[in-house]
């Protein structure tokens, strides 16, 4: 199975998010399973495509051509798929994906999810999103999609299209 992983590109973030990362990448390695990721070699995208890759796993990387000028292309990278820009990277992810798992991240992880949350509530495709809420890391967005439900701002229920997962064994079980 392909797994697209979304997650932040900082360095200067809890140090546990980088171990559980590691775990996941290795994980995916050694269950048989492809990384998706945004191809960049800093925070957690260099983290989960090093684990898997030195795992034994295969690599995806869905690279802009912003990232590719600046230098910041991953070593990790097996399978580079360039693309013109953000837009055509989340496309191009959901097109390569099976599965996708959102890991800690900042706003194009936000983005990311939405995106493919959005398609899937629209019909474009049935596949999984989990958030991994590792240490409670996505406790208030979890609050705020309830908040929605609550107040009839989403059709249907939000838990849909979007699973949560507090630990490796709770996503293993959801894929």
């Amino acid at each position: 199975m392909k797994i697209c992983v979304f997650c932040s590109a900082n360095e200067q973030i809890d140090p546990d998010f980088f171990v559980m990362t590691e775990e996941l990448g290795k994980w995916a390695a050694d269950n048989g399973h492809s990384i998706v990721y945004g191809g960049v070699n800093q925070g957690l995208m260099e983290c989960v495509a090093k684990a898997a890759k030195t795992a034994g796993g295969r690599t995806i990387g869905i690279v802009p051509t912003k990232v590719e000028e600046t230098g910041r292309t991953s070593d990790y990278v097996e399978i580079e798929i360039p693309c013109d820009n953000l837009t055509d990277r989340k496309q191009l992810m959901m097109d390569q994906s099976d599965v996708f798992i959102a890991l800690p991240g900042g706003i194009g992880t936000l983005d990311e999810v939405f995106t493919v949350a959005a398609s899937a509530t629209i019909g474009y495709h049935h596949k999984p999103l989990i958030l991994y809420n590792m240490k409670g890391f996505w406790n208030k967005l979890i609050e705020f999609l309830d908040d929605l439900q609550s107040k009839g701002m989403i059709r249907g229920e939000w838990r849909q299209y979007i699973k949560t997962a507090d630990s490796l064994e709770e996503i293993s079980q959801l894929i």
